[in-house]
């Protein structure tokens, strides 16, 4: 893969202003109201847990760590490698499907050679998990397979170590970690983490509030559901559970 050493965007991740909420009030329901309602919602194509689906799984790692400004975005393209959705990144000519030794993107990733390694410092590099990822995808056949992961979003008893923390490991991470904490501010810890949620900053980043700068920077917006788990996670109190 000819992918250069390129100059690293300085990130600004988190806005200043509170983020405002609003309610809705609506007329009392007239007549008996189960106490306990049956979710009856139908996933009608489940997600497979065996399988690792691009838009889910992939795709997040590829916005954070790479399509970015100055790197692999629409505008940017560095080496003419665009990672911004499935299409892009199969047209790349990086990927060959089955095969790890034949997808330069997979090689660079495990590179131990930091002038040629992606991400470049001072970025980290990604997670064991984040590279097994996206080795299983390849080896998986690199589709873009599709599944009712939104269908499947539960927000009861959001817990930081288990929806949390993956949340952050795809999305922020990469830029907010000792190491290359932008802004000055490190979410690779528990306690990072909750000032950031503390203070209403987190959630104003992540949810593209007026008043702050849209996170990931430059990137694609998270999914609704894990915009709605954060802010769960939170009405919930923070815990470290």
């Amino acid at each position: 893969m000819k992918f250069a050493k390129f100059s690293i965007v300085a990130m600004v991740c988190l806005g200043m202003i509170a983020v405002l909420e609003t309610g809705c009030v609506h007329d009392p329901i007239e007549g008996d109201v189960d106490p306990d309602p049956v979710d009856t919602t139908v996933v009608e194509n489940p997600c497979e847990p065996d399988i690792v689906y691009f838009e889910r799984d992939i795709l997040p790692i590829f916005t954070t760590n790479c399509a970015f400004s100055g790197c692999h975005n629409a505008e940017s393209a560095q080496d003419g490698v665009i990672l911004t959705s499935y299409e892009n990144v199969m047209n790349s000519g990086e990927v060959t499907p089955f095969s790890l030794s034949n997808s330069d993107l997979y090689e660079v990733l495990i590179d131990d050679d930091e002038d040629k390694r992606m991400p470049p410092p001072p970025r980290n590099k990604l997670s064991a998990e984040q590279i097994n990822l996206i080795a299983e995808w390849i080896l998986q056949g690199a589709e873009d397979l599709k599944c009712d992961y939104e269908m499947e979003c539960n927000l009861e008893n959001v817990s930081y170590s288990m929806d949390i923390r993956p949340i952050l490991e795809n999305g922020c991470i990469g830029c907010h970690n000792p190491d290359n904490p932008s802004g000055g501010v490190n979410l690779d810890s528990y306690t990072g983490v909750k000032v950031a949620a503390e203070s209403g900053r987190l959630f104003g980043a992540v949810n593209w509030s007026p008043g702050y700068v849209n996170m990931p920077f430059g990137g694609i917006q998270i999914s609704e559901c894990k915009i709605d788990k954060i802010q769960a996670w939170i009405d919930q109190g923070i815990k470290n559970n």
